[in-house]
């Protein structure tokens, strides 16, 4: 009878201990999940597709010297991106960001010949054309009381107008045989293109931003509940025009790394449809298009699945025209799956 029971207690201890690791175990995975993101971990699963598929058609696909290919291509694209993410969760949009990418490129490179191949001035100036445009979006939606995808869409048509009208429509300047420009350009830090590492920089400074700051909490609060955010003492106007700032300021950065990769300032060329890939991007990333949810991560995530898809189909000599296709279904994609996940009742159809 003891020898049973000790047997049966035993037994009982065992299996406590068995289940108690699973259990562990279940809960480091389910906090591993957590972490991540279940969309991050839908944009890993997906970025893994795409490169095993292509990478079995094309040899290539998989090399370094690919891998920095895809990387450099979407550059300009994460840089638009990150900043379309901060003020989605603001509960905004920005149209024009390519706009005044084109814009600023063509301040950097008209500035750089006017000042004598000064790359200092042409950069500084374009930046403060980006901040300037940024700014003046910002205004008109807060103080004209404009919706911001009216405002940034009249953005998008002027800065553009602006930027053929000062380079007659032409490229401008030449900046090739300037040593900063060909270094953002061509360079590499520690085997990694220069473009790249500035694009992990911007990234890593706003997810600081948005993620350990009362700044980012505040922006956050912003796109969650604006009402509650005005009653808790948030200045909603300042924030909107700074963030708006921000993206000019990016945007201007994004123009200047154009310039620096094809020798000159481009009005349009390089700079058209970014707009369309940075939101396609941050909607991928988990950004509601209502605001108050988003984060830097699922956006850069997206942006490689966006550039790994782009370079895989252009190997596989698949029409551009294509391409465009995917970009808008990815877009519609990932709008239904926001909408579904948030359960709000569809237009047009009984709650």
């Amino acid at each position: 009878m003891t020898s049973s029971t000790l047997t049966g207690k035993t037994g009982e201890t065992g299996k406590t201990g068995n289940s108690g690791k699973s259990e562990s175990a279940s809960a480091k995975a389910a906090s591993w999940v957590g972490r991540i993101g279940g969309q991050n971990l839908s944009l890993i699963g997906a970025l893994a597709v795409v490169l095993i598929l292509f990478g079995s058609l094309n040899d290539n696909y998989l090399s370094w010297n690919n891998v920095q290919v895809i990387g450099e291509a979407v550059t300009i694209t994460g840089l638009l991106a990150v900043v379309q993410t901060v003020v989605i969760i603001c509960g905004g949009l920005d149209i024009s960001v390519g706009s005044q990418a084109g814009l600023a490129s063509v301040v950097s490179a008209m500035a750089f010949t006017s000042a004598g191949s000064n790359a200092l001035v042409g950069m500084g100036a374009a930046v403060g054309v980006g901040v300037l445009v940024g700014v003046l979006n910002g205004v008109v939606i807060v103080y004209g009381r404009v919706n911001p995808t009216i405002a940034t869409l009249a953005g998008l048509a002027a800065y553009k107008g602006v930027a053929q009208l000062v380079s007659d429509g032409r490229a401008q300047g030449y900046v090739m045989n300037d040593g900063l420009f060909v270094f953002l350009g061509r360079g590499k830090i520690a085997g990694l293109p220069v473009m790249i590492w500035i694009l992990l920089l911007v990234a890593a400074a706003v997810h600081v931003m948005l993620k350990y700051t009362d700044i980012g909490r505040n922006i956050y609060a912003l796109g969650g509940n604006d009402t509650a955010a005005r009653l808790a003492g948030i200045s909603i106007n300042k924030y909107l025009v700074a963030v708006y700032g921000l993206i000019g300021a990016v945007a201007a950065v994004a123009g200047i790394l154009l310039t620096a990769r094809t020798g000159s300032g481009q009005p349009v060329s390089g700079s058209e449809g970014l707009e369309l890939k940075a939101i396609t991007a941050a909607a991928l990333g988990g950004c509601a298009l209502r605001g108050g949810k988003g984060g830097i991560g699922g956006t850069l995530l997206a942006v490689a699945l966006l550039g790994a898809l782009e370079n895989g189909l252009t190997g596989q000599n698949i029409n551009a025209f294509w391409q465009n296709v995917a970009q808008g279904c990815l877009l519609v994609v990932a709008v239904v799956i926001q909408q579904r996940r948030s359960g709000e009742r569809a237009i047009g159809l009984p709650a």
